[in-house]
């Protein structure tokens, strides 16, 4: 097989111990005979993984006790619905900080359920940064306020997430979980697709703090209640078992890396070697976010012209590099290095472009 590297956005790389370890017991799990996707969720093998996973993730996270953990299917699309159907009461406020499309949609679906307000955005320059946050003072009205940590088809993160002390702090950090320590204590949930650094597609992680349920859901469908499923452990339907199962493999991969600290170090190194590309390239390679929204997960660029970004990006297909193309509504380049992806691969991008570069100033043809 020829070497690949895949930067694709999402579903995106898992962690080749991760994908082995499954492909070793895949047709007889725990020495059952039987596939993990072929045990019921309600017997001993599958309950050790769910419940391991749940606690990984409490310790990998140092989530305190007062938060559940929830294993929820629907993605973070359907999260957009569902917290404001949980939180959202009448004559109170979602409020929404704009930072890319996901963030849009987020707010587009609350708006159906309830009062929502856009207190930041970032539109109008194109979603280079993330938006100055402003002061916020204590308004009974404000149910909560939304952000997302990252934001994967411009290429910008939060450096640092705004303190909100009168009303739950909610994030969808589909895309950055796992990849840094947080301080969990200063939201009141957050949720997260997994197909980015958590594992494969199918299962949504929630983690919410018990308190902020505070509103009668009696007439909310029983299952886009939270608390049907925190009382259930996730159980109440059945769950996504293989995509838990892979979530509980990657976890376990995470704690032997050394945990957040150490993924945030390999993270940081990784982003630095693409981005001092993009800086000494003397233009030729122009990152789409400003400087102080970087994200350390999706590395946006455009090159100098739209048929150097189409050279660019064939010549790197034909050398293994998978996934660089920009989502639709950008175009240019997009490198998405979560956890799983190597620094092997990384320093492997930085070559290209360097050569590329190089190749493209001294020839008319490439």
């Amino acid at each position: 097989m020829n070497q690949i590297y895949n930067f694709n956005a999402g579903p995106s790389a898992l962690p080749k111990t991760a994908l082995e370890r499954a492909q070793s017991e895949l047709i007889n799990f725990q020495k059952t005979g039987m596939s993990v996707m072929e045990i019921s969720h309600r017997s001993k093998p599958y309950e050790e993984v769910h419940y391991q996973a749940i606690q990984l993730l409490k310790e990998l996270l140092q989530i305190p006790d007062q938060y559940e953990v929830l294993f929820l299917q629907g993605g973070a699309s359907l999260q957009f619905t569902m917290l404001a159907m949980n939180l959202l009461e009448e004559e109170k406020v979602g409020n929404y900080l704009l930072t890319g499309s996901w963030s849009e949609k987020a707010y587009k679906e609350a708006s159906l359920i309830g009062k929502t307000k856009i207190v930041a955005s970032s539109k109008e320059e194109g979603y280079r940064s993330i938006p100055t946050i402003p002061s916020f003072a204590t308004n009974e009205k404000d149910a909560y306020f939304h952000i997302t940590s990252n934001n994967t088809i411009y290429g910008t993160q939060y450096q640092q997430f705004p303190t909100i002390t009168h009303a739950p702090l909610i994030a969808d950090m589909s895309s950055d979980i796992l990849s840094k320590p947080i301080d969990i204590t200063k939201f009141g949930l957050i949720y997260a697709g997994a197909q980015k650094n958590l594992g494969p597609s199918g299962v949504t992680v929630v983690i919410i703090k018990k308190d902020i349920l505070q509103k009668d859901v009696s007439k909310i469908p029983t299952i886009l209640q939270y608390q049907t499923h925190i009382q259930a452990s996730s159980l109440y339907n059945t769950p996504p078992t293989f995509s838990i199962y892979m979530l509980n493999q990657v976890l376990t991969w995470v704690k032997e890396c050394g945990g957040t600290s150490s993924i945030a170090q390999r993270n940081e190194e990784k982003a630095q070697i693409i981005y001092e590309v993009i800086d000494e390239s003397d233009g030729f390679y122009l990152g789409h976010a400003t400087n102080d929204s970087r994200s350390l997960m999706n590395i946006t660029f455009n090159l100098q012209t739209e048929e150097l970004n189409k050279q660019f990006l064939q010549v790197a297909e034909e050398q293994g590099f998978i996934g660089l193309q920009g989502h639709r509504s950008v175009g240019g380049c997009r490198a998405s290095i979560y956890n799983a992806v190597p620094l092997e691969a990384c320093i492997a991008l930085r070559d290209l472009m360097i050569r590329f570069k190089k190749e493209a100033r001294t020839s008319t043809s490439l």
